[in-house]
This record gives structure tokens, C-alpha cells and sequence, in this order.
């Protein structure tokens, strides 16, 4: 799709703030882009332009850089709810119309977003190759013969077509990251509970959560950072935690136990991201994976199927024959389940998930394939649910063992087909996970999606200016990436590059007042330290705003990082030490708030 729209939010961002371009005639580019009779299966319901006037004219007015998501179109898999529009789940007979939108979704829309449509997946979101729907099975965006991956493929696609910045997809055994993989795009599979799932048909309610694809890192977080609100609706739901930061060194997993099914390109890829991470500044370490494999095999094996059953009991019992044959066949074994299996279950979990945290005791992440290969479309329908069982592998553990994942593109094969990994680590870890993923798509340079653009690329829109000039800006505190102030980033473009520290010369101080509280970071003569930070990257433009926000005693200057190397960033007057409390000693602002 070399004319595929370039839909970078932060391109179309500059776009609108510089009267460049309007929502209208954005999502008017884009319906006449949409492949008439839908050939790739991608959609089960595309807003015509009378359901898609509303979203405009709330925008209407507004100022887009009070809004972080104004004018961004994105999709949403046909499982969770927008309001006025039929939620069918793959099954027509148990559609309905919802009054509300999901809860992320509403959050997406105010900050400014608009809804391209609904996308198609594998029936009540059971099944990871995307082919199980009677709407058809969704082809992949790089070659129609092979499977997209699912149950979120058509979310996946949409993006990888260059169709929407952005689509919301849900993940309960890998259905937000394998279909990544399979059309070359960022996946974010958040901590669970950590996305409301008000507002979503379940699959397995205490695992599912709502995933995230995009083109790169950058955009998947801006939609992360709107719809990551706490849902006390939602009995699943869990407060964010501020959780640890990308590090310039770092320790990895690597599996001992690797299966790929004979697909030697998957293989050769998945050791090319080891050798990147390791040339990023990582540390390959072999770890025992037989555990997270047998906590995997519970998932079906054992009595979460009929947590699926639960979920859609009063229509299976009324309407078996409405489901799709092999989604049936999944499904009703699950009402066979007795409680004490489910127990017993729990218990064998509950070992596993001790087993592999001590695994993980030491490490920054463990890095797998996302999927040990990629499937044609004709080898799943012979073999649909062996093949299924398969694509897995690396991923049906995750929300069993509360894990937070971010799957990322690997490479291509010799056959043009995509392939990815997946970086997980313990929950609330989704910053950190976030920050090596982007440093790694940063250092392949493959292109993004399907859509012939790069992270790189200089080709824009027409009617989108170039990339504007940017500049580097240290943070130490509030301002860092999942703290109280960090929107003040990330709503005027900004993008975390690295987390580093200062050079052991600086006193670390809490300061009075508040909230937020903040710190001041002091340059001292003698008796400094290191200090924990983050280098993020700001247009040039916004600096004048984001300035005007900032109290006194706390000012920009100049920050000398631990490799020798000066930049702009938070610095304190030395009178603010008297009466503030001296927290040098614990390295960091994060680690100041983790001490409570």
C-alpha cells in the first residue's frame, strides 16, 4: 500500500494545529480509501457519514491542543461497545445495540479520537488465527493467503492498512499480540485490570483485558496514556502503579525451551532481536521455561473453558447452533467443568505463577517469539484447532500469571511475511516494557505496517507539514513517564527516548506543597550522586507552553547525564533545600514514591 495514508498521531497533530487540515476532511480521505466490498474481511460495520457526523461536529469549536487525541481516527473490534452501533461479536444472532460506549472508548472520544468502525474477529473472541467469523476470515495485510492472526484481526489490519493511527483489540490467550506479529505492529497487552473492560463482551472475564495496536510504540502509548483511566465500575479494574522505567542497561530472558515448528525464518528473526537488544545494551540470560509452558497448557486444558461458556451460558443454551462450528466445539465442553477441577487448578497456578516470578527475580523483561510461525489460511481450516493450540505457545500464559506484555515487530522472512517478539515482564511493568520495545522497532528501521512508511520516512501526507524541529528535555519527577504531570509531555508530542540518571552530582530534595509533589534536583560541588531520570524529546514550538507551567523554585538549565553529556532539563535554586526534605539517598523520584 504504497499510497497508504501516513497517520502518525503526531503528524496529524501538527497537521491540525497548524490549520493544515480538519477532522472532515480526514475521515472523507480515509472512507474513500476503504477497499469497496471490504475483500480483506476487516470490517463488520464501517460508520457511514450520518453515524460519523456526530464525533465530527463535537470537534467542532474545540482547540486541538486541548485535546491529545483531536481528529485521531482509530477502530474498535466488534466485541466492545460503541454507543448507537450493533456489538455482534462475530455472531449475528446475539448482536444488540448499546445506549453507552465501553468505558475506553468514551475516554478515547472525549479526548478527541473518532471511531472508523467495527472490526471483525474469531467469534466471542475465541480463537487467535482470525479465521472463525461468518463475517470471513480476515486476511493478512501482506499476503491474503496466510491467516491475520486473531481474535483481533481485523483490528490489526486496519492499522497495518494505513486506515485508522490506532484500533482497540482485546487479549485474553494473545489475541492483542499475535495478530501484531502477523501484520508488523506494535501490540500492547496492558497489565490486567488496568484498561476498564466496562463495556466488553468477556471471554474470560478475570483474564480479558483490551489491547492496543499501532504502527509504533509512540502511538500506541498516546492512546494508552487517554484510556488508562481507573473504572471503579469495573470489578476487575486496578488503580495504576508507578512502575519502573527503561534502563540504558538491562538484563533479559531468553527461553531455553524454543519451538517454532520447523519455520527456520521465525527462528533466524527471533535471534537477530536477541543480538539487537544485546547491542542495545542488553543481557541475554537463558531461563527455564517449562513453567510458563505448563501454566499455559491450563488455560484450555484445564477449567478456564468454562469461564467462557459462563460468559455467553443463556445464549448457548438457547442458540447453540448459532455459534460458529469450531468455536462451539471450544466452548461447550466448558459447562462439563466441575468446581473442584477449578480449584485444583488454582493451586497448580498458583505454584507456577511462584515458580516463574523467581524467574523473573533479576531480570528487566523476558523476551519470546510472539508466535512460533504464521499459518495459511487453507492449513487452519484443516487443521483449526491443533494449528490454533500452536500459535499459543508464547502467549497463553500471560494474563494467567498477571504479566504485561508488548509485542513488537521482528523482521521479515525470505517470503515477505512478518514475524514478531514479545517482551513481558511483572504487572505495572508496561513503561519499562514500552521503552525497550520502542528502542528496538527504532534500531531494525522496518517499515510500519503495511502502509510503506518508516519510522524514519520523510514522505508526509500532502497536506501534512514535515517533521517539525525538536528538542531534547531532561525530567527527574513529576514529569516522569506514568506520574501525575507526564500528560504535559505527551499532549504537546512528546516521546520518551531513554531512561537514564544524571552524573553522581546532583542532591535529590522533596519539596513542600503540593499536589502533585514534586522535586528539586540541586548541582552540587561535593557529596552529588546519580539521580534516576528521563531524556524525552519535545517540539521546538511547544517549549514556550510548557515553560509558562512551570514553578519556582524549579527552572530549566542545563543537566550533566552520567555519560558526560549536557542537556536542557529541571534544575532547582539551592535555597529550596531549606525545609525540604534531602532524598539523594534513595536515587530517585520513583523510588521516593514507592517508599509511600
Amino acid at each position: 500500500m504504497k499510497d497508504a495514508l501516513n497517520l502518525s498521531i503526531s503528524r496529524l497533530r501538527a497537521a491540525y494545529l497548524a490549520g493544515e487540515l480538519t477532522p472532515t476532511q480526514l475521515l472523507s480521505d480515509i472512507r474513500t480509501r476503504l477497499p469497496e466490498g471490504d475483500p480483506d474481511h476487516v470490517w463488520i460495520h464501517v460508520l457511514s457519514e450520518a453515524e460519523l457526523q456526530p464525533y465530527l461536529d463535537a470537534l467542532q469549536g474545540a482547540d486541538p491542543g486541548e485535546l491529545p487525541l483531536y481528529g485521531i481516527p482509530f477502530a474498535i473490534k466488534d466485541n466492545i461497545d460503541l454507543a448507537g452501533i450493533s456489538t455482534t461479536a462475530a455472531c449475528p444472532e446475539y448482536a444488540y445495540v448499546p445506549e453507552r460506549s465501553a468505558f475506553v472508548v468514551q475516554q478515547l472520544i472525549d479526548a478527541g479520537a473518532i471511531p472508523v468502525g467495527k472490526t471483525n474477529l474469531d467469534q466471542f473472541a475465541t480463537g487467535l488465527v482470525g479465521s472463525r467469523s461468518p463475517y470471513g476470515a480476515t486476511r493478512n495485510a501482506f499476503d491474503p493467503d496466510y491467516i491475520s492472526g486473531g481474535s483481533s484481526g481485523g483490528s490489526a489490519v486496519a492499522v497495518a492498512q494505513g486506515l485508522v493511527s490506532f484500533s482497540l483489540g482485546t487479549d485474553t490467550a494473545g489475541s492483542g499480540r499475535v495478530p501484531a506479529a502477523f501484520n508488523n505492529l506494535v501490540g500492547i497487552k496492558p497489565t490486567r485490570g488496568l484498561l476498564s473492560a466496562s463495556g466488553v463482551v468477556p471471554a474470560c472475564r478475570t483474564l480479558d483485558t483490551i489491547s492496543l495496536f499501532a504502527l509504533d510504540m509512540a502511538d500506541a502509548q498516546a492512546a494508552l496514556a487517554v484510556a488508562a483511566v481507573f473504572d471503579a465500575a469495573d470489578a476487575y479494574a486496578r488503580p495504576a502503579v508507578v512502575g519502573p522505567a527503561a534502563q540504558d542497561r538491562f538484563r533479559f530472558g531468553v527461553p531455553e525451551q524454543l519451538e517454532f515448528f520447523g519455520d527456520r525464518q521465525a527462528e533466524r528473526l527471533f535471534g537477530a532481536s536477541v543480538a539487537r537488544l544485546e547491542g542495545l545494551g542488553g543481557e541475554a540470560v537463558s531461563i527455564d521455561f517449562a513453567p510458563f509452558m505448563a501454566a499455559a497448557r491450563l488455560l484450555y486444558e484445564g477449567p478456564w473453558v468454562a469461564e467462557r461458556y459462563a460468559a455467553i451460558q443463556d445464549f448457548i443454551e438457547a442458540q447453540p447452533e448459532a455459534l460458529f462450528p469450531v468455536t462451539r466445539q471450544i466452548i461447550e465442553p466448558g459447562i462439563r467443568a466441575s468446581a473442584v477441577a477449578a480449584f485444583q487448578a488454582q493451586y497448580k497456578l498458583a505454584d507456577y505463577k511462584r515458580i516463574c516470578d523467581e524467574l523473573l527475580d533479576g531480570l528487566d523483561f523476558v523476551l519470546t517469539p510472539t508466535a512460533p510461525t504464521l499459518y495459511t489460511q487453507a492449513e487452519v481450516a484443516a487443521e483449526p484447532i491443533l494449528l490454533n493450540s500452536r500459535l499459543g505457545t508464547y502467549t497463553n500464559f500471560m494474563n494467567l500469571l498477571d504479566y504485561a506484555a508488548v509485542a513488537v515487530p521482528a523482521g521479515f522472512g525470505d517470503d515477505g511475511l512478518p514475524h514478531g517478539v514479545t517482551l513481558f515482564g511483572p504487572a505495572f511493568a508496561d513503561g519499562a516494557l514500552a521503552g525497550y520495545g520502542d528502542r528496538l522497532q527504532r534500531a531494525l528501521g522496518l517499515p510500519l505496517g503495511a502502509t510503506g512508511h518508516t519510522l524514519t520516512a520523510t514522505q508526509e501526507m500532502a497536506h501534512i507539514p514535515a517533521a517539525e524541529p525538536m528538542m531534547r528535555l531532561v525530567v527527574c519527577g513529576a514529569h516522569l513517564s506514568g506520574l501525575p504531570l507526564n500528560h504535559q509531555l505527551t499532549e504537546r508530542g512528546g516521546r520518551l527516548l531513554r531512561a537514564t540518571e544524571s552524573a553522581p552530582a546532583y542532591r535529590l530534595y522533596a519539596l513542600p506543597g503540593g499536589p502533585p509533589r514534586r522535586p528539586g534536583m540541586i548541582r552540587v560541588g561535593e557529596g552529588g550522586a546519580a539521580i534516576a531520570v528521563e531524556i524525552w524529546e519535545l517540539p521546538e514550538r511547544q517549549l514556550g507552553g510548557f515553560l509558562a507551567g512551570i514553578p519556582a523554585p524549579l527552572g530549566l538549565g542545563q543537566v550533566e547525564l552520567a555519560d558526560g553529556s549536557w542537556e536542557t532539563g529541571f534544575i532547582c535554586e539551592g535555597l529550596a533545600a531549606e525545609g525540604a526534605e534531602d532524598i539523594t539517598g534513595l536515587g530517585g523520584w520513583r523510588a521516593y514514591l514507592q517508599r509511600g
